[in-house]
């Protein structure tokens, strides 16, 4: 629900959800795959909801996506199979790869969630990729300048202004009931362009920032209840995040 509100979407029932779900379908898309069916909604704000639906045409998942200006190059390495659906997924990948066949060789490895995973072709890894990459707001600061930003800092330890940790590897190989991999991150970066978007199906306002962190451009959304006003361009944005990437190839 909550990232449904960083869109524009602000739901607080199953009622309402179902509501939304019925009300997009009406000028959707329809995807067709081996094991059912993709409905993609894109609002004009850039919001965009992917229903999944079984060959049966029952409900079996959902995501929500942004469509965005961030480009950047990654080098996926796996596809993880989602939990709760046939058709969800993820993919493991290294940000920011500077050797074509090593992708270690990048800044650090995360996690992403695919909305339309399984309309991909197979894939081999590792393979370098251009990726459109949202991250969705879950608590978010901002910062005039780059002396409040460190100065709001713990002395003893203190993050860069573009730094990324990808929260959602820190339980992978730990022991033999290690967790799945997550799509979380915690990170900050630089705002270059920021807006107030209104999602058109909704009438409701949120925020929209490309962001210049550690490893590449990330567009930003979050819901207006998170900070009291717009980041400007050229302030440091810094929170916790649910990433979701789609492939641009």
């Amino acid at each position: 629900m909550s990232d449904l509100s960083n869109i524009g979407f602000n739901i607080d029932t199953e009622e309402e959800f179902v509501t939304l779900i019925e009300k997009s379908f009406e000028t959707a898309s329809q995807i067709e795959v081996p094991w059912g069916f993709y409905i993609h909604f894109v609002d004009s704000s850039g919001a965009e909801l992917w229903t999944q639906l079984n060959l049966d045409g029952e409900f079996i998942g959902f995501h929500p996506h942004f469509h965005g200006m961030s480009r950047r190059v990654v080098a996926i390495t796996r596809q993880i199979e989602g939990e709760d659906s046939e058709l969800d997924g993820m993919f493991h990948a290294w940000a920011n790869p500077a050797e074509l066949t090593e992708p270690e060789s990048g800044d650090y490895p995360f996690v992403f969630n695919v909305p339309d995973m399984k309309v991909l072709d197979e894939m081999d890894y590792p393979q370098n990729v251009e990726i459109q990459l949202t991250a969705f707001a879950s608590d978010l600061e901002f910062y005039p300048n780059e002396d409040d930003y460190y100065g709001s800092q713990d002395e003893e330890l203190q993050f860069a202004v573009e730094s990324f940790m990808p929260i959602g590897l820190f339980d992978e190989d730990e022991d033999e009931n290690e967790e799945a991999p997550e799509p979380f991150a915690v990170f900050s970066g630089v705002v270059k362009q920021s807006e107030v978007r209104t999602n058109e199906m909704t009438g409701e306002e949120f925020y929209w920032m490309l962001v210049d962190t550690l490893g590449g451009e990330v567009d930003v959304v979050a819901s207006t209840d998170l900070c009291e006003s717009l980041p400007n361009p050229l302030s440091i944005i810094q929170g916790q995040f649910w990433l979701s990437g789609r492939i641009l190839d």
